[in-house]
Parts: structure tokens; sequence; C-alpha cells
């Protein structure tokens, strides 16, 4: 009995869960549109993500290693997914091959579609052809945007949380079961545009983060401990002695995740030495700085 999926994915038809993801993330980095340029790299990717929607759920799983490739009228899900003109609909699929609500959630996990912003293979048109998807735009928070969580949104005067992924760039798309228009006993999704609030703490560039924080002259000088909060929990870092303004101290995987590589970046921290006022010094060690201290460069 031909189990393409299984090609599609690259494993036997006897692969463990842990190898089934395995191979996923790893053909799912190598074919992302954001990372592969060539023109067949997106279509070879919404195979990817569906042979993953079915593989990695037992129950689904079981069913198709029950009835193979019969399930898409005996082709190849390479075939079947080129003979719907290139414009697979994830959850069409699904329900004809499981019956009920589909994927429940969008290849990207969690409630939404979502791998760089790929909202789910099709579109939801139901009712007729009606389009019954409502498009809109959310800010969310700067930390919720690095570390992902919940998010409380409110539409057309209902009110409920949507979860956010670690690592979501502004301009983003996440997918919404079910919040669409409703024609019928037809319901639409809705689309939501990701903006990010700025935070005056912490620049991010790509996958990095870079937060500025004060060190005393002291502890620049002769070394000491210093207490910086981050946006998950309060550090302490060890300050060596003749800190220069401006120097980095890298924090390893304390960044942003890349939802592509599933590897977190880094954050590195910026010290700004803190010079005391002159007028809170001992005027004689003033003198003495006076006497002692270097002119110029």
């Amino acid at each position: 009995m031909s189990k393409s999926l299984y090609t599609t994915l690259e494993i036997a038809p006897g692969a463990s869960e842990a190898e089934i993801k395995k191979a996923y993330r790893k053909l799912a980095r190598q074919y992302h549109p954001d990372v592969n340029k060539d023109p067949s790299a997106e279509e070879k990717f919404k195979e990817i993500n569906a042979a993953y929607e079915v593989l990695s759920d037992k129950e689904k799983r079981a069913k198709y290693d029950q009835y193979g490739d019969s399930m898409f009228g005996g082709q190849d899900f390479h075939d079947f997914a080129r003979g719907q003109g290139g414009n697979v609909d994830l959850d069409e699929i699904l329900r004809s091959m499981f019956g009920g609500g589909g994927a429940g959630g969008g290849f990207g996990g969690g409630g939404f579609g979502g791998f760089g912003g790929n909202a789910g293979f099709g579109g939801g048109f139901g009712g007729g052809g009606m389009n019954l998807d409502i498009d809109a735009n959310v800010t969310i928070p700067f930390a919720v945007a690095v570390l992902g969580g919940k998010h409380s949104i409110s539409l057309s005067g209902e009110s409920f949380d949507i979860k956010i992924p670690a690592g979501i760039k502004s301009g983003e798309k996440l997918r919404v079961r079910g919040k669409g228009k409703r024609a019928g006993n037809q319901i639409g999704d809705l689309y939501l545009r990701i903006d990010i609030s700025p935070n005056n703490e912490y620049e991010r560039e790509g996958d990095t983060l870079i937060k500025t924080f004060n060190v005393p002259l002291y502890a620049a000088l002769f070394g000491g401990k210093v207490s910086v909060q981050t946006l998950e929990k309060e550090v302490t870092l060890k300050v060596p002695e003749n800190t220069k303004n401006g120097q980095r101290f890298r924090l390893k995987e304390m960044g942003v995740m890349n939802r592509q590589t599933n590897v977190r970046g880094d954050l590195f921290l910026k010290a700004n030495i803190v010079l005391p006022p002159v007028d809170k010094i001992d005027p004689a060690l003033v003198e003495q700085m006076k006497q002692s201290l270097p002119q110029g460069a």
C-alpha cells in the first residue's frame, strides 16, 4: 500500500514521533520560502506541512496507515496536491480525509496558521463562494513578541485571547479559526497582521536583542557584580575591571526565537558607565584625581 506522506517527509512508515519531528524541522528549514528562493520551494513547503499535520497526530496517522494513499483517490500526495491547481487547502484535505474540523489549528500549531506568516494553504471561502474571512491589525507588547504568550483582543464586540508564538515579527500574519464572518452554517477565519510596540530598553536586530545597562564607576574601574533585569528574569553580571563604556556582554540564547530554525538568538548587554557627580566626591579625592588622572587621549 502506497503511503506517500512518509515519502514527503523522507522517513520510513515505522518512524518514531521524534524522527517525524526531526525530519519535519529539517525539511521545513530547507524549503521555507524565506530561505529557499526556488520557485518550487513554496509548494514543497506546503506539502511538508500537510504531511506533518497528519503524521504528528496519532489518530490521523493511524487512519492514514490503515488506508494509505487511497485517501487521495489512489494518487500519491504530490500528484494530488498538484491536482488542486497548486493552491492546496490543508483544512479541506484533512476534512475530506478525517471529517470534522480539519487540523484544528493550522499547520503552525496553537490555533493559527503561521510559518513566517504563511496563514494556511488556501482562503476561507464558504457560503457559495462568499469570502467570510476578516483581515485586521493588532499591536502586541514587545515582550510578548519575543517570548510568546497570550494577548487579549476585542473584535466586533467580542473579546478573546490569541496565542502569540515566540519570535514573531512585525508584518507577519496569524490565522485565528472561526472568528470570521458567518453565512448560514459556514464561518470564516480572522487574519491578524502583527505590529509590535517599541520598547525603549531594547533594540532588536533579527534574532539578537541589545539592552543598555548602567555600570557604576567603581565596578567599571575595579570590577564588581551588577544586577540587570531582562525580559525573563533578573541576572547578576560579573563586570571585569577596566570595563569600557559601550562594552558588550553576551547572554547566550536569551534573545529572540527564530521560528524557521527553532534556535534562539542572544542578548547583548551594553555597558553605560555612570560617573558620580563631582560634588558628591570627597574634596581631597577630587584634588588628588586632578593631580593624578591623565589629561587628553
